[in-house]
């Protein structure tokens, strides 16, 4: 038991070990409150000790070990970890801190008491003091995220005389980023990090302006370079657009090209002030994350809307929870409603397109094998990757990609708009002239009765036919909800996560006896039965499914685009029926007819009205967007 002025801990308590100290879990002598206490291995009386607060939900790289996090956090996780990595290096920029040892293992989860996570850098062991303008060249630091620089003289053990400056950090945020957003590193040789050196060098060294991430696929392969996340990667395209500009310029190995941390944190903090539209493409059948600021127009909106679906702004329209939504360009991006992933705003495009869904590849791209000899080390690593894109799969099971009819009203037969119709005074025209013309109105108001009702016909067809496949949608719904395949995938990954638990405690072991290992061979078949069962139960009834729904809502949105051709037709043939209607002026009768000049103050009457309820209806709708 050891014990300072307000802190007690005991030895025992150990929490981990690293070059520079040992951390203990231990007790305020006051509050007795847990927290985190970092000492000398050999402590002293006159020891220095760190006291930190104790998180007790493990480290960032503990959260992307778990299999369900093989392919990198969700998106809501990710710009947690962001707001609090620039948080945290804000500070120490702040405070003329450089950290020289940032990856997943030093920043530390916690739960907030809403039940939130929180991150904060931890082991200080490596920091020191340094302004923007200083160097130095002591070298600290985990080797798969170190600055080529400092790796090359820290691990390839190459004499150089190169100091190093604060941007080292950018390095290790940026690797960090990559990995907390994919789940894997950004540069990788064949064999990896720790048993191909030289090619690691190489990798990061070589790596051109622009370019976030490269492998080497194969023994003396050639390197392969990546300009995007890849496809695996659980951000949206949203964020995505916003992220691998930063990486790029912060995993910059010349330091005159790489950027500051006053633009990383510029950069970085217009990311997190930006506002989440969640848009459900209906021609796509795929909910898209836009990223704008509050201040920005509807109009930059509708463009970025543009980028992700292909959807040009003059033929988007929008729903929101079954409703009309118009949004006006030049207004304030503010006037957009509060949406969420189950409330999205509901993208329909005018344009005449096919549902392309989601851009399936085969899964078992994502599936390695294992190798037939016994290696702890890969075989982790393996199930680990296995396991994650089988949870990735359950996750796609998961997600409502098709949501066919959930915000999509069934538009109202020929809406009518203020006709315009304009009326003269018939004084001074002959009566026998006007029972001519009247004649003649009620003949072409006739034709047009006629028209509306041909019209009229063909729309409730139309709603008919929409009303059965509503109904037969409701019918594939509850097939869906009594579908046990979504059970029988989350069985098999339940068995497989407990194999891979059981090959990380075997990789922290040196060695496995002989019948040790003759049980890890026999999970290694068991694992890869599994995956097979697992991928073959997606391939066979999932996508197939999906692929059945996407079938139903093609014919969904055809004849919502066939609708929308009607409903064009019928204003326009009301436009032209109307203008052939329109009584022109003529020389006042002295005689007026009284039942003609009835008969037009009354049809003036109407017209008024009718654009008195026009105006009614656009407050209405004012009213309700607002």
């Amino acid at each position: 038991m050891q014990s300072t002025v307000n802190y007690l801990w005991h030895t025992d308590d150990l929490l981990g070990q690293g070059a520079t100290a040992s951390v203990y879990k231990a007790r305020n002598k006051v509050g007795h409150n847990s927290l985190s206490l970092s000492a000398p291995p050999q402590g002293g009386s006159r020891q220095k000790v760190l006291v930190m607060e104790y998180c007790s939900s493990g480290s960032l790289l503990s959260v992307l070990e778990s299999p369900e996090n093989a392919f990198g956090l969700p998106e809501e996780e990710f710009l947690v970890v962001l707001r609090c990595v620039v948080a945290g290096m804000n500070h120490l920029r702040e405070n003329g801190i450089v950290h020289r040892d940032i990856k997943p293992g030093n920043i530390m989860r916690l739960m907030g008491e809403e039940g939130q996570s929180i991150y904060k850098l931890t082991d200080f062991g490596a920091a020191r003091e340094l302004d923007d303008d200083e160097k130095f060249v002591s070298v600290y630091g985990t080797e798969e995220y170190l600055h080529p620089d400092m790796y090359e003289r820290a691990v390839l053990r190459k004499p150089q005389q190169k100091t190093f400056g604060v941007t080292v950090d950018l390095w290790s945020i940026g690797v960090t980023l990559y990995h907390a957003a994919t789940g894997s590193l950004p540069f990788i040789p064949f064999g990896g990090p720790r048993r191909n050196k030289e090619m690691m060098y190489r990798i990061t060294t070589e790596k051109p302006a622009g370019a976030i991430a490269g492998a080497q696929r194969r023994e003396n392969g050639p390197l392969e370079w990546s300009y995007s996340l890849p496809v695996t990667c659980r951000l949206s395209v949203g964020l995505q657009t916003q992220l691998v500009p930063i990486l790029a310029n912060i995993l910059e190995v010349e330091q005159a090209k790489c950027w500051g941390f006053d633009q990383f944190f510029a950069e970085t903090s217009d990311i997190l002030q930006r506002v989440v539209v969640h848009v459900f493409s209906l021609s796509q059948a795929v909910l898209h994350h836009v990223y704008i600021h509050a201040h920005n127009t509807i109009a930059i909106f509708l463009e970025a809307v543009y980028e992700q679906t292909q959807v040009a702004p003059q033929h988007q329209e929008y729903l929101f929870e079954g409703h009309l939504c118009i949004l006006e360009p030049s207004l304030s991006a503010q006037h957009i409603a509060h949406t969420t992933t189950s409330s999205p705003l509901t993208l329909l495009s005018t344009a005449s397109e096919t549902p392309k869904g989601l851009a399936f590849r085969d899964p078992a791209q994502d599936i390695p094998k294992f190798f037939p000899k016994v290696d702890l080390q890969s075989d982790y690593t393996t199930s680990k990757v296995r396991g994650g894109a089988g949870a990735r799969l359950s996750q796609r099971c998961h997600t409502p990609n098709v949501v066919v009819g959930l915000c999509l009203p069934i538009p109202q037969p020929c809406p009518f708009s203020v006709l315009p119709w304009r009326f003269s005074s018939v004084s001074g025209t002959p009566e026998i002239e006007e029972v001519k013309r009247v004649t003649e109105l009620k003949s072409r108001l006739r034709a047009l009765a006629e028209a509306l009702s041909r019209c009229s016909h063909r729309i409730t067809e139309t709603q008919l036919r929409l009303s059965n496949l509503s109904s037969e949608l409701l019918k594939n719904r509850d097939q869906v909800h009594a579908d046990r395949s979504i059970q029988k995938i989350q069985c098999c990954l339940d068995k497989m996560n407990l194999i891979y638990k059981q090959f990380k405690k075997s990789k922290m072991r040196p060695g496995l006896g002989y019948n040790e290992e003759q049980i890890h061979k026999l999970d290694k078949v068991n694992f890869s039965r599994l995956a097979k069962r697992l991928l073959k139960v997606f391939q066979e009834k999932c996508v197939q499914k999906y692929q059945t729904s996407l079938v139903t809502h093609g014919m969904w949105m055809r004849y919502v685009a066939s609708l929308q051709i009607l409903d064009r037709l019928s204003n326009q043939l009301l436009q032209d029926r109307a203008k052939e209607a329109q009584v022109s002026p003529s020389p006042a009768a002295p005689y007026p007819s009284p039942a003609l000049t009835d008969l037009v103050f009354h049809m003036q009457e109407l017209c008024n009205e009718m654009k008195l309820l026009a105006f009614d209806l656009q407050d209405n709708n004012r009213i309700i967007e607002g």
